[in-house]
């Protein structure tokens, strides 16, 4: 089992920046593929970004170039930079664990999920 923490959320003006953590505790952290995703009122929650041990990286179009995920495993966290924010970015954002080692951009192929983090990015 693994237990996902994220913090860091909060308002931010357009085009400002957040930085999203998210601590992990319960199984080898390096062996565990990372990944956020986020979700709007009424949508469907959608991928972000996932990142392997590696370094192998996929991020969504609509945040290639403003976010950058990244990892540190002897702290056994992941990160979620985030800059150049806008309003559509507003979203409730969810880390994810997976154990198989491939990247993956669907949500279903994840097996741990975080309790989610607010950001409200104002115009």
């Amino acid at each position: 089992q693994v237990q996902l923490v994220e913090s860091g959320g909060g308002l931010v003006q357009a085009g400002g920046s957040l930085r999203l953590s998210c601590a992990a505790s319960g199984r080898t952290f390096s062996n565990l593929v990372m990944g956020w995703f986020r979700q709007a009122p009424g949508k469907e929650r959608e991928f972000v970004a996932a990142l392997r041990s590696g370094g192998s990286s996929a991020y969504a179009d609509s945040v290639r170039g403003r976010f950058t995920i990244s990892r540190d495993n002897a702290k056994n966290t992941v990160y979620l930079q985030m800059n150049s924010l806008k309003p559509e970015d507003t979203a409730v954002y969810y880390c994810a664990a997976k154990r198989e080692l491939s990247l993956s951009t669907l949500k279903s192929f994840y097996d741990y999920w975080g309790q989610g983090t607010q950001v409200t990015v104002s115009s």
